[in-house]
């Protein structure tokens, strides 16, 4: 059965840094590429980045980029979304999702991908 499941969301100071992990099961990591989004309270879920089965990547999404980046590991199954000088907008609940080996054209939209994680929260308050 396949799974994705997020970890890492917290309660952050402006300017702070999180590191979010996106653990998989149930197929092989390197054969499905892995976007992230986000969704603040009473906003349309967005995409912010994916990051295809070779590791090549998309455009960030304009608000997060120089902030935040996009990792894998393979071996451990994992894709990582390292986000740094934290701001209040980007307080949300952050997803991650899993569609087969490369991002797909409108990787910014939701219904592109197959497989999602349940998403963790993230509030960037002081």
């Amino acid at each position: 059965q396949l799974q994705l499941v997020e970890s890492g969301g917290g309660l952050v100071q402006p300017g702070g840094s999180l590191r979010l992990s996106c653990a998989v099961s149930g197929f092989s990591l390197a054969s499905y590429a892995i976007g992230w989004f986000r969704q603040a309270p009473g906003k349309e879920r967005r995409g912010v980045v994916c990051i295809n089965n070779s590791g090549g990547t998309t455009p960030y999404l304009d608000s997060v980029k120089g902030r935040f980046t996009i990792s894998r590991d393979n071996a451990r199954n994992t894709v990582y979304l390292q986000m740094n000088s934290l701001k209040p907008e980007d307080t949300a609940v952050y997803y991650c999702a899993a569609v087969a080996r490369s991002c797909p054209g409108f990787y910014w939209r939701s219904d592109e991908y197959n497989y999602w994680g349940q998403g963790t929260q993230v509030t960037v308050s002081s």
